[in-house]
Formats: structure tokens, sequence, C-alpha cells
């Protein structure tokens, strides 16, 4: 395994202790780091804006949803502890019935609807209805504004095969892993980075190599992308077995950098594989389908992962290597 010399930017930022330390892996699929920051304050880190923009859809809208539910089940409770008398135009008897009554009311006044049926007549009851108000208005511009702001955006939804690969290559071998856009947007200028980063046999501290690739860089990214390392002589890989590579807890890791189309601005993508998840001996199988009679060329993304055996050719062991 070649040596380098000492760079302070090696580690990528991970700082050293992390390089000499740290046994798990260093970056998720998803793309999230595997860090974890303890000793701050409860709500130091506390980011709300930020976690409203990044959180999943289905959080988010969750998170509206049970935000509109509770206000209005809290003044609810307040309008009815105003007493029977406190609006007018509600009819039940029940307390529960009552309760349910005050519920819709303050739907109507957060949501500024107002039909009617129901006013408040009673001195706390207007005050109420003077803060839940204010508090709609400034609910209602606030989400309007998140949700505008989520829109608008810029994010990259690349693909990674689940896989990657250590393939034919020429005369000797690569290690490949193959990409495409989820989404229907264009992707221009995209950059490609790959970091290799493992521990040396016989070491206890973690080591990074940037590895060249055959294409850093593609102009248009409207289909895939397959990603390929030529594995020769200057590779940190030239000799490494699969047993080795597994036994020295390797792990490559990726980031994607390109211009979004539709908004010129910058976005980027991170994932990476670890040892384990390198397959020897196997390549990715085509992903274009035939021709239209117009011509048109298509790919099927559900074959990104698909692969099939091909033999290597033989290699210098690690030993033949460094003997």
């Amino acid at each position: 395994m070649a040596n380098q010399q000492d760079d302070p930017n090696r580690d990528l930022g991970f700082g050293s202790v992390v390089a000499r330390e740290s046994r798990q892996r260093l970056l998720n699929r998803n793309g999230s780091f595997n860090v974890v920051r303890e000793g701050l304050k409860p709500f130091a880190s506390l980011s709300l804006y930020h976690d409203l923009l990044t959180m999943t859809w289905p959080r988010f809208l969750g998170l509206i949803i049970l935000f509109y539910l509770g206000i209005n089940g809290l003044f609810a409770a307040a309008y009815a502890a105003c007493g029977p008398g406190a609006l007018a135009g509600v009819n039940a008897v029940t307390l529960g019935g009552r309760y349910l009554e005050c519920f819709f009311f303050s739907v109507q006044t957060f949501a500024t609807i107002g039909y009617g049926a129901m006013s408040p007549s009673s001195l706390p009851a207007n005050f109420l209805v003077i803060l839940e108000s204010l508090i709609g208005l400034l609910g209602f511009a606030l989400a309007t504004g998140i949700l505008f702001a989520r829109f608008s955006r810029p994010t990259a939804q690349i693909l990674f095969s689940e896989k990657a690969i250590i393939a034919p290559y020429k005369d000797h071998t690569s290690f490949q892993f193959r990409i495409a856009n989820a989404r229907s947007n264009q992707i221009i200028e995209l950059n490609a980075k790959v970091l290799l980063s493992w521990f040396k046999p016989g070491s206890h501290i973690r080591d990074f190599f940037p590895l060249r690739l055959e294409r850093e860089k593609v102009v248009f990214f409207p289909l895939s992308w397959t990603i390929v390392h030529p594995i020769d002589e200057d590779s940190p890989l030239w000799g490494v077995t699969e047993r080795e590579l597994t036994s020295c807890n390797a792990e490559f890791l990726i980031l994607l950098t390109g211009i979004d189309e539709t908004f010129s601005q910058t976005v980027h993508s991170r994932s990476s594989y670890q040892g384990n998840e390198v397959i020897w001996g196997a390549r990715f199988t085509n992903l274009f389908n035939k021709p239209t009679p117009e011509g048109v060329l298509s790919i099927d993304v559900s074959r990104l992962n698909d692969v099939e055996e091909a033999p290597l050719p033989t290699r210098p062991t690690l030993v033949e290597k460094t003997g």
C-alpha cells in the first residue's frame, strides 16, 4: 500500500483523532456524517428553521398538522374555561360537546374564516380571539414562507448503485460505481471526487488517499454515469485483495458537485462504500433500452444496481508488490 507525504488536508477535515480512533463508517450511505456532538446546552444546537427546511416532506407536513390541531385544541380549552356564556351560539350541554364546539370556533378564528354562527360574548373570550388571530396570522405567514423556501431550495437527488464493483478495465482492473439523476431537472458541470480511507496493515491510524478517476467531470448529466478509478501501478488499490480491502476497514468517500440548471446554483451529493460493499469480478449491465423508431434513447433506472460476472485478470498480490 503506497505511502504519501504528510499533508494536513489529507484527513478531509475529520481530524487526526477521528483518523486514529474511529472504527465506524465515516460517511453514511445517505450522505450524513457518522459523528456525535456532546456537551452543548439543550437548545444550543437546535436550529428550527434549518430542521424545517431539511426534514422529509412527510415529517414536515405531519408537524404542520400536529401544530395546527394542537394550537386549536389549546385555544378550545381556554374558551371552554371562560364559562358556558363565553361564546354566543354554543348549544351543547355536556362538557365534551361544548369543548368540541369551542374547537370548531377556534379553527374558524385561527384561519380567519368566521361563519358567524358563534361569536365571543365575554371580555376574556374577546381577548382570546385577539391573541388567537395574531398567532394565526403569524403562523400562516411563517408556514407559507417555509413552504416556499422548501420548494425553492435547490437540492440534488442522485441515485447511487447499491454496490460498487471491482471490474476488468483495459489490461488491469478498476473500482467502479454508477449514478443516475432521479429528477427530471438537469445537472451540468458535474464533478466527482472519490477518496479512499483505510487502516494500513499493522497500523492504528486511518490513512486517506484521493483516487484518480478515468473522468472527473461531465459537462452534461442527462442519463447515467459510471465513475471509474483505474487500478494501475499508481493506485493505492494496486495489489490489494478482497480480503485485505475488508480487513483494512476500507471506505470509499464520494462527493459530487454540480450546477442545477433550473436554479443556476451549486448542488451536491455525498455517499460512501465500505470494503464489504464492493463486489469483485463483476461488471454493470447495460442500462440503455432499444432506441425508439424515432431514434430516442432511454435508460431503465431500475437496472442501476444490476451486475454480471466478469473474471478479473491476474494481478500481483500485496506481498509480491511490497516484497
